[in-house]
């Protein structure tokens, strides 16, 4: 796409550079900070003088183990202005696994905090980052962003550069100018994504600076009608691509709101209270946050006025029929929700949400603008109306420029996503199209289950556990069983609440009226946790793997 094109995508999000509000930061605590756009456009100059001088050339890679601050965004940005290649991680990552994503990148300079707050707590990073950046062996001293409510010792920094130190390091340009930006091939390297690494290491995965901000731009502007000091929020951390989206916000010169800590501190409150006082338009969150929102019995709209709020975005796994009814009930009637999915794959989505369309209970709205998705049979033809393979049938801008460190041939990125249907992209997702052009995600392709022959989405269970005010949550996998698969699910319960015969009896009756026979488990077994993925996803394969052994 555009081999002609020369462009910076720091260039396109610093487009503003007036004393309107950039950025407001807050926590669970009730911390608060606002940039402006002229702050940050300086900000950005500075950091991007101390990054050069630092040695950071077009190509070199700066990796950022921080929480959502505008600090990181900052740094991404003066990354982003000289062509290097940012790549993040949140802080609630252990060593072994920032090491298995940083340590294939090879960066020339390392940013993290010195902690972070969740739950009331007050959880140190310092000693973890220090070890990372030791073994990453780098030559630059780790840069550390001051986050907890004290600066760190002389002791704890020992060997480490302060961030405002760091940014203040490199001389101002002799003509005043604030910032330079490189300009760029569109297939230029900008971001380093990983995937989620159930089987070996994670998956390097590059995305261009052209592609990255097309797609989000549209995405943004037409999908969701963000525009000028719209207030934009998504609850994500900076090991989620849903945090790059969210930062591709200031392109369309948006107000972004930065949030870090447990979104549901304060009773549940903490995230309506901000709609209120921040008057977001557009909230994002998960389709875990709305569940566990519903499940706690809490009415966003009984505890704060959330009138600001003209569409809600859930992504991260499907969301329910019953999480629909809850939003138009507990949020408002006149709301867009817009249920949106794609992945780290593309940075981006392959179908999401219309304003211009209506929402259908159940239905993820429309395919991407310019997306040529469809539904494949096994058999490579395209059906509507069941249940088949996600796939986009025609090139996009947005697809990874390959993987690092991958072969010439680019074997890994060619394996990963066009080896089932030669050359068209397979997403991996299992997924119906309705005749009115929506989309129905049941689950990943690689933990469908297969009872007796039948293909059954694990959402297909999920949307009815939902139903069960015993449930709190569930995960569901399929277990080869006496030369078939049998359905085994794995349930939390409420405190209180034990898994007697009865109540089994109720689950399963509940999955076979709304489903079928062949979706009822075999066996339902009661844990007190069930794993997920640090973006809220349930890692289907990793109990499925555990129980086969």
């Amino acid at each position: 796409f555009f081999p002609d094109a020369r462009l910076n995508f720091a260039e396109n999000l610093l487009r503003r550079r007036d004393d309107a509000i950039a950025m407001i930061y807050a926590t669970e605590e009730g911390t608060r900070r606002t940039l402006r756009f002229r702050e940050v456009y300086e900000q950005v100059g500075r950091l991007q003088r101390a990054m050069r001088a630092a040695g950071v050339r077009t190509g070199d890679r700066v990796a950022a183990y921080l929480p959502n601050l505008p600090e990181t965004i900052r740094i991404m940005l003066a990354a982003s202005s000289l062509g290097a290649v940012f790549s993040s991680s949140s802080p609630d990552f252990g060593v072994d696994g920032v090491l298995d994503r940083f340590g294939q990148i090879e960066p020339v300079l390392f940013f993290a905090s010195d902690g972070y707050i969740y739950g009331g707590k007050r959880i140190e990073t310092l000693s973890k980052a220090k070890e990372i950046h030791q073994r990453l062996g780098l030559e630059h001293p780790p840069i550390v962003v001051p986050n907890l409510d004290s600066p760190p010792s002389k002791e704890a920094l020992e060997g480490a550069v302060l961030f405002e130190a760091f940014a203040n390091s490199a001389p101002e340009e002799p003509n005043g100018t604030p910032l330079r930006f490189e300009r760029l091939p569109f297939n230029h390297p900008l971001y380093i994504l990983y995937s989620s690494g159930t089987t070996g290491k994670p998956k390097c995965i590059v995305h261009g600076q052209g592609g990255t901000l097309l797609q989000h731009l549209k995405e943004h502007r037409l999908h969701t009608r963000i525009g000028p000091l719209d207030r934009f929020f998504y609850f994500t951390t900076c090991g989620w691509m849903m945090w790059n989206w969210l930062v591709s916000g200031l392109a369309s010169e948006a107000t972004l709101i930065l949030f870090d800590g447990n979104p549901l501190a304060n009773d549940g409150k903490v995230l309506f209270e901000l709609a209120e006082r921040e008057s977001i338009a557009i909230f994002g969150t998960s389709a875990k946050f709305i569940d566990a929102v519903h499940k706690g019995g809490i009415v966003p709209k009984d505890i704060a006025d959330l009138s600001s709020i003209r569409t809600i975005l859930s992504t991260g796994s499907p969301l329910s029929p019953e999480s629909f009814d809850f939003v138009y009930d507990a949020f408002g009637k006149d709301i867009h929700l817009a249920s949106i999915s794609g992945g780290t794959d593309i940075v981006s989505c392959f179908v999401l949400g219309d304003p211009t369309l209506p929402v259908y209970r159940g239905e993820i709205q429309c395919a991407g603008l310019g997306m040529d998705v469809q539904i494949y049979s096994d058999e490579g033809k395209r059906i509507v109306g069941e249940q088949g393979e996600l796939v986009c049938a025609s090139p996009f801008p947005s697809m990874p420029i390959g993987f690092f460190g991958d072969d010439g041939n680019r074997s890994r990125y060619r394996a990963a996503y066009f080896e089932r249907f030669k050359g068209v992209w397979c997403h991996g997702d299992f997924t119906m199209e309705t005749e009115r052009g929506g989309f129905i995600i049941t689950g990943r392709s690689d933990a469908i289950l297969n009872p007796g022959g039948v293909r059954i989405g694990t959402a297909e269970i999920y949307n009815q556990c939902e139903r069960i005010p015993e449930i709190l949550e569930s995960v569901v996998i399929g277990q080869p069983y006496r030369g078939d698969v049998r359905v085994v699910l794995f349930v939390v319960l409420r405190e209180g609440i034990e898994l007697t015969d009865e109540l089994q009896k109720k689950i399963r009756d509940t999955i076979r009226a709304n489903t079928s026979p062949r979706h009822v488990p075999a066996k339902i077994v009661e844990v007190p946790e069930i794993p997920r993925t640090r973006s809220g996803k349930i890692s289907e394969l990793t109990v499925r793997d555990l129980v086969i052994g």
